[in-house]
């Protein structure tokens, strides 16, 4: 279980995450005004759709007022690169510069780090984040497809391995049978080798169940959106807040 501000993600419902997608600095604070009023649980800021993004005063500044507008709710960093499904690319070093300093901000409460990254690289990331104190959310984006079984859990403790305190894994499904193989993975991960917090899903709509079903088969956090979605598949919060709680409390009363 991993704690960020009073919301505990491993513990009980999955937790609801919108993401931010603005990309000036005007959007960003709209987001955050119409998402204070949401029932979700954190905000993830998608910083690789921000168009000043390579300036890093410009993105403290920036998360300054976000966070000015959002006092109480855990914030997510991301930068995701192009090749996991993000909106541009930048170098590794900048990669590492730009997450070292939102670190060192204190504004933001955890940090994706992409897995296939540079080892050395994420290396330095875990270890900003311990003297920071800020938790890692170590992932891996596939667009294409769906790995099976046995490549996703290995992809999950890497993660968890390297110094994540969360692995989190995302796939492109093809058939009903990738989604159960994402299904299957998550829970492996979870009663087989006792590992989490996890986040796993599978995207599209083929995929929606996966960000449902969480609670079932192991996954502590699902991404609902506010206005704009960050990834194929998203439905609005103010739809995925009931569900969420309709399953967790069947759930909770057939134990």
């Amino acid at each position: 279980m991993v704690k960020v501000k009073g919301v505990k993600i491993g513990e009980g419902a999955p937790k609801i995450c919108v993401p931010m997608v603005g990309m000036h600095e005007e959007e960003l604070l709209e987001e955050a005004k119409m998402i204070k009023g949401l029932p979700c649980d954190l905000v993830e800021w998608r910083a690789d759709f921000f168009q000043q993004v390579m300036d890093l005063e410009r993105v403290k500044i920036t998360l300054e007022s976000i966070r000015g507008i959002l006092p109480e709710l855990p914030i997510i960093f991301t930068f995701r690169n192009k090749r996991e499904g993000g909106h541009q690319e930048i170098t590794s070093y900048y990669y590492q510069k730009l997450n070292e300093t939102v670190m060192e901000a204190g504004q933001v409460d955890l940090v994706d780090v992409e897995l296939f990254s540079d080892a050395e690289l994420v290396e330095n990331l875990v270890k900003a984040g311990k003297r920071n104190k800020v938790a890692l959310i170590i992932s891996n984006h596939d667009f294409q497809k769906t790995p099976p079984v046995e490549e996703m859990t290995r992809r999950m403790l890497k993660a968890i391995d390297a110094g994540g305190d969360i692995a989190k894994i995302a796939v492109m499904p093809a058939c009903a049978a990738d989604v159960l193989a994402l299904q299957e993975a998550t829970r492996q991960m979870k009663e087989d080798y006792g590992k989490g917090p996890l986040i796993t899903m599978a995207m599209g709509g083929l995929g929606l169940i996966t960000r449902l079903s969480g609670e079932t088969f192991g996954s502590a956090l699902t991404f609902g959106a506010a206005n704009q979605t960050s990834a194929p598949g998203q439905i609005a919060v103010k739809e995925l807040r009931p569900i969420i709680e309709l399953l967790h409390d069947k759930m909770k009363k057939s134990e």
